[in-house]
């Protein structure tokens, strides 16, 4: 059997297959593999823009899993949704073939370069690795990107580059960046989150410790001196360690002299060790965006760019799709659509919209899992203070079964008794409609979830648009 850590440098391995090739992340691992120059092919239960793409740079892509599309390949890779009866990881097996995960492909695929750039955190990775990869892309260093949302400046959620530079994101679900290798570690926040598969604080705080312990003794780690959880996190870690922070007077890096436009993107002063260094204005909204916008200054200067490109990537990025993603204009009133689907992230994105110039906020929410929104629903229910009226729908059940002692209604009413002014509904149509109906111009309709919500401000546009 090969050693999993060379399993990409085996001359062994020449063909690689995925089931769910198309996956935001496998598609994304998949071009990169077949810019490597290996034979890929894979499997998705429906076509897609991602599945296409495959297929034009010539990856072998079937439509639904079968055994008969394992094909003898050296490799095979699966997600966390793919289960052991499914019929390609039975063929798999049968063949004796190495069977590997996303995460852990995504680790060696680092490994292969000598600057591996990893951001982690409980929020914010998408948006601080979109960030990142714009800086490196305007100092010219020709970086890789694996990202976990769409970047419309390099036309996808991956691109590839011919440098050894690689930035990804380090997702902390069921200890996925564990099977890394970073060069550079990213910490932007730790919080409780996957509450499904971490037990409490501690053992996210702990995993997050095995992660840094990743970064050999020449690399470096940048750290959000602003959380308490990851100055523990940290503590005693013998490699590099880069700070940045907005309220701690010890950090390396901070940001002075904030002000925010009429769109809530906020323009400040950078400072290293009390010099300045420059000056930064925002395209994306929000004070949570300084936060990570200090953090990618600091990765990339410590990575050497100037801060002449700092400053004009950090103005150009606009943000990634599903982060405060404008949707449309109508009559007067903006529809937004942002991910969030955490309480801090509900908070941290009200108050990035609290920061624009509106009449009211319409938050329309999607609960995501049964197991998160029972475990912070009273967090939940104190996060909505910037929005004026809250209409909460279903619960995205995601990978979940319904447990029977939740529901999005106990939510809404939680929130009410907080003082928020929160309704129920089930139907997306009738939510767009009631929008229709309510929605005054200069008001701002914001959807929220890591589910399929997005749809309900598509149809209240497609409602106005056909008046």
């Amino acid at each position: 059997m090969i050693n999993n850590s060379n399993l990409l440098d085996s001359e062994k391995i020449k063909y690689v297959h995925f089931i769910g090739i198309g996956g935001s992340s496998m598609s994304g691992l998949a071009e990169i593999l077949l810019s490597q120059g290996y034979k890929v092919s894979g499997s998705d239960i429906k076509s897609s823009k991602a599945t296409q793409k495959l297929e034009n740079l010539g990856a072998g892509v079937s439509i639904g899993h079968s055994a008969e599309n394992v094909t003898d390949p050296d490799l095979v890779v699966y997600t966390v949704a793919v289960k052991e009866d499914n019929p390609e990881m039975v063929r798999s097996r049968q063949l004796n073939v190495p069977v590997i995960d996303r995460a852990e492909l995504l680790g060696l695929i680092m490994k292969r370069y000598s600057f591996g750039i990893a951001v982690s955190g409980t929020h914010g990775k998408t948006t601080t690795t979109s960030m990142i990869t714009t800086i490196m892309l305007e100092a010219g260093t020709d970086p890789t990107a694996h990202i976990g949302g769409e970047l419309d400046s390099i036309g996808g959620n991956t691109r590839i580059g011919n440098s050894e530079y690689f930035i990804t994101e380090a997702c902390e679900y069921y200890g996925s960046f564990l099977k890394f290798f970073p060069f550079m570690a990213v910490i932007l926040n730790v919080e409780v989150d996957h509450v499904d598969y971490f037990r409490d604080l501690q053992h996210i705080k702990d995993t997050f410790r095995q992660f840094i312990s990743l970064v050999p003794p020449d690399g470096f780690i940048i750290a959000c001196a602003d959380d308490e959880n990851v100055l523990s996190v940290i503590n005693g870690k013998n490699c590099n360690i880069i700070t940045y922070g907005l309220k701690n007077p010890e950090a390396m890096w901070t940001a002075k002299n904030i002000s925010y436009n009429d769109l809530g993107c906020a323009s400040f002063d950078v400072y290293k060790h009390g010099e300045k260094l420059g000056s930064v204005a925002l395209s994306v909204p929000g004070p949570h965006n300084v936060s990570n916008a200090l953090s990618a200054v600091a990765a990339c200067y410590t990575c050497g760019c100037g801060m002449e490109s700092i400053v004009t990537g950090l103005m150009r990025f606009g943000g990634s799709h599903k982060r405060f993603e404008l949707k449309g204009l109508v009559d007067g009133i903006k529809v937004i659509d942002d991910y969030a689907h955490h309480p801090s992230e509900v908070k941290a994105t009200l108050n990035a919209a609290a920061n624009t110039v509106h009449k009211k906020i319409w938050c329309v929410f999607q609960p995501h899992t049964y197991t998160r929104t029972k475990a912070f629903i009273d967090q939940f229910s104190q996060a909505f203070t910037n929005a004026d009226n809250i209409i909460v729908t279903d619960i995205y059940a995601a990978r979940e079964k319904d447990p029977g002692d939740i529901h999005a209604s106990m939510l809404a009413e939680k929130i009410s008794q907080q003082g928020g002014n929160a309704v129920y509904m089930c139907d997306f149509q009738e939510i767009a409609h009631y929008l229709d109906k309510n929605a005054q111009p200069g008001d701002l309709i914001l959807t929220m979830g890591a589910g399929d919500i997005v749809r309900c401000g598509e149809m209240f546009l497609n409602i106005r648009a056909n008046k």
